[in-house]
């Protein structure tokens, strides 16, 4: 017997196919690469600026201060209380400068926080 002679079918709508398969996969690799070296925003969209946040935003600076809020990941600090006092400082000039000119919401909410953050400072000072 003679050997004969193995033919190999290629079906050239599978290759046509295979091809488009190949170059979809490209074209999404391309944009997937293109979405990484795009600058990734370090925080979502922020708030309005308003007089509460204002109040936040020292408030959380001298708990930080205090170290009575910690950042994931880092290790426990010390607190400063140099830095606490100023920014407790900071607080109670925003509530003599704008004595007058709140609305009793803020006032309200102003006091609250300096009367708390004070205890704060007695806390950890000590």
């Amino acid at each position: 017997m003679a050997e004969e002679e193995k033919k190999i079918i290629i079906d050239e709508d599978w290759k046509k196919e295979a091809q488009k398969e190949k170059e979809v996969l490209a074209a999404q690799e391309d944009a997937e690469k293109k979405k990484e070296k795009a600058p990734r925003p370090r925080h979502g969209p922020l708030p309005k600026g308003n007089f509460p946040a204002l109040v936040s935003m020292l408030v959380t600076q001298t708990l930080f201060a205090l170290g009575l809020l910690e950042i994931e990941g880092q290790e426990k600090r010390e607190p400063d209380l140099a830095l606490a006092k100023y920014n407790i400082d900071m607080l109670e000039t925003l509530q003599e400068k704008t004595k007058g000119n709140l609305t009793k919401e803020e006032e309200k909410l102003l006091e609250n926080t300096i009367n708390e953050i004070r205890m704060g400072y007695v806390k950890v000072a000590g």
